[in-house]
């Protein structure tokens, strides 16, 4: 079979038959563009000119402009359909993130589409554009097709107008402005008209620019490289021997959260999915949170991707010279923008209609100190790691002191937390953790720069935080550790105790405190991230990187069986793309929050290497 046939079928089969929105989604791109493709083959979601701009495919999230016309419910998407049929299969190409859709319709005639962003190298360099080609073949007979096209501006306010040219359309999204160039006919393109399809058709979406090539043999030509790309990539991989499919999927998806030109990872590739229905817990996760950044190389790490880890360390040690020792957000533009005021888009009624919509993320006005020790951990690895171009330097590591000195300056000053609450401050116990394990790795890479005098300093400062933790976070009364400083509560954060390497598994204050943690955040296959209000009451849904933390303290606490079993039920949640979201709905299985979520996808992968058989069984 011809390499670009051959799909990964991870879930992959009959269309969904609900007319609701769902995540049931795949994403394409190529670290500068990104769309979210459903089960119908329609981009529902698209920002321009970057992940974190307004979008131009915005049905994900129901525009109301499509209300006041006759494109309601289908404003904000860029569809093809096949007439008197249906889409028979959907999934990848193998080891790529280029999606295949074939349709077929009850006569015979069949069909296939090829969607991707072009990533390829092209003179000593990745051409990576913000652009999308969509290459439709027929497969049997003369299937008849309708191609509908229709961009949102404004936050989803205006349906963008159109203008045509001699072989393309141009489309004004107010703020930005697109052309689409192909060889199909522009009439029966701009009026929707079903048409027969009796030759391959490319279109080419992007800049409003004059494209000078044949964008039939582009598209063929792009397709071919960028196969071949994504392919090599997954070569350099470290894989564990099972789950294969599922790391390797979660893998290119991480990699797609990037944003290549400044090294910045996003959290999300959307906003304000809510984490539960109607509860207004709708956020804006566009944004590079150094947490969740940190928690990406880290997995990647495992699987040998150092090329990501290495274009994220640029982005870390521009915030470095940034911050000058002084206050880090948790959270920064792709662009190392500083100010991400929150508002509403009034102009896009929600997912499902659940609102608001926001842009913007308040929480850029938040203290929380664990991004000091998430800014270091990785920062740290350029003094021991050989594959580095770059690698870490004296001048470096003197520009991370002063970050280790704000560590430790605010490693018992209440903060908001890793869990970004709103309205009230603790000292919580894993914003102290990482501003230990900030000190602890500092001492680990001044002893590798035979730095005697600096290991011992930063060594001073670990175990004065160390002993402020297991004094102050240590509940006597109750016979584990809290979330905060002479606190009560547990959250799933403290499952980091053990993992960071700030006591063994076995110490049994963590067997004591792994036991709390599972007696009260434990909620059949799920582990909620805590169980006490918040500032909008008790949470509804099980946060799934939590679990994905509680599966791996399973495997170190020797719970072996139970971490696999567990781990194979997160799998089964997974899309037809085989990605998750945020957050599970506990009652019902389904998914909700952004998606695609980088931290459930670390988790995944994470797991997976802890968990898998060795390669040595197989001799």
């Amino acid at each position: 079979m011809d390499q670009i046939s051959e799909i990964d079928r991870t879930k992959s089969g009959q269309q969904a038959k609900t007319p609701r929105t769902t995540l049931d989604l795949a994403p394409i791109g190529n670290c500068a563009a990104t769309a979210l493709v459903d089960r119908r083959a329609r981009f529902v979601w698209a920002c321009c000119p970057r992940v974190d701009a307004e979008p131009v495919f915005s049905a994900l999230l129901d525009p109301a402009c499509g209300q006041a016309s006759d494109r309601a419910g289908e404003a904000g998407l860029w569809s093809v359909e096949i007439e008197d049929g249906d889409i028979e299969d959907q999934a990848y190409v193998r080891n790529t993130a280029i999606l295949r859709t074939v349709f077929a319709d009850r006569h015979g005639n069949t069909a296939e589409l090829l969607d991707f962003a072009p990533r390829l190298h092209n003179l000593n360099r990745i051409y990576r554009p913000w652009a999308f080609f969509r290459l439709i073949r027929p497969l049997s007979g003369n299937p008849r097709i309708r191609v509908k096209l229709r961009p949102t501006g404004n936050w989803g306010e205006l349906c963008a107008r159109s203008s045509a040219g001699s072989s393309h359309i141009r489309y004004d999204c107010g703020t930005v402005a697109m052309r689409l160039t192909t060889n199909a006919p522009l009439t029966y393109v701009r009026d929707e008209h079903a048409f027969r399809l009796e030759g391959p058709l490319a279109f080419h979406l992007g800049p409003d620019e004059p494209y000078p090539g044949d964008v039939l043999s582009d598209a063929e030509h792009m397709l071919r490289g960028t196969t071949a790309y994504w392919q090599a990539w997954v070569r350099t991989l470290y894989l564990p021997l099972e789950w294969q499919e599922a790391v390797i999927r979660a893998a290119i998806a991480l990699k797609l959260c990037a944003y290549e030109e400044t090294g910045a990872i996003v959290a999300a590739m959307t906003t304000s999915v809510p984490e539960a229905p109607g509860t207004e817990r709708n956020w804006d996760y566009r944004y590079c949170w150094i947490r969740d950044a940190y928690y990406v190389v880290r997995a990647l790490n495992r699987l040998g991707a150092a090329d990501m880890l290495e274009s994220y360390l640029v982005y870390l040690r521009n915030l470095v010279d940034l911050s000058r020792g002084g206050h880090v957000q948790p959270l920064y533009g792709v662009g190392l923008e500083a100010e991400l005021e929150e508002r509403f888009a009034p102009g896009l009624n929600g997912y499902r209609g659940m609102g608001p919509v926001r842009v913007g993320n308040q929480a850029h006005e938040h203290f929380q100190h664990d991004v000091y020790g998430q800014m270091i951990l990785p920062l740290v690895q350029s003094f021991f790691d050989a594959r580095f171009l770059r690698p870490g330097t004296l001048e470096d590591f003197h520009a991370l002191e002063a970050v280790g000195e704000r560590a430790f300056e605010m490693h018992d000053q209440p903060d908001a937390g890793l869990w970004e609450f709103r309205t009230r401050a603790r000292v919580h116990t894993y914003s102290a953790l990482m501003c230990w394990a900030a000190c602890d790795r500092l001492a680990n890479a001044a002893a590798a720069l035979d730095r005697e005098d600096r290991r011992r300093y930063w060594q001073d400062r670990a175990d004065t935080i160390r002993k402020a933790i297991e004094t102050r976070a240590w509940n006597a009364d109750r016979g584990h550790f809290a979330g905060s400083f002479e606190g009560e509560e547990v959250d799933a954060s403290l499952l980091q105790l053990f993992e960071l390497g700030f006591l063994p598994p076995d110490d049994p204050r963590c067997v004591a405190t792994f036991a709390e943690v599972e007696r009260q955040l434990r909620k059949g296959d799920n582990l909620y991230r805590y169980v006490e209000p918040d500032d909008f009451g008790e949470p509804e849904t099980a946060f799934n990187f939590c679990t994905f933390w509680y599966i791996e303290a399973l495997h170190l606490q020797g719970r072996e069986a139970e971490a696999r079993e567990l781990f194979e039920a997160m799998l089964a949640r997974r899309t037809h793309s085989g990605l998750l979201s945020e957050d599970v709905k506990v009652d019902s299985g389904e998914l909700w929050g952004n998606f695609p979520q980088t931290y459930s996808l670390v988790g995944l992968i994470t797991c997976a290497a802890l968990l898998s058989k060795p390669w040595t069984t197989i001799r």
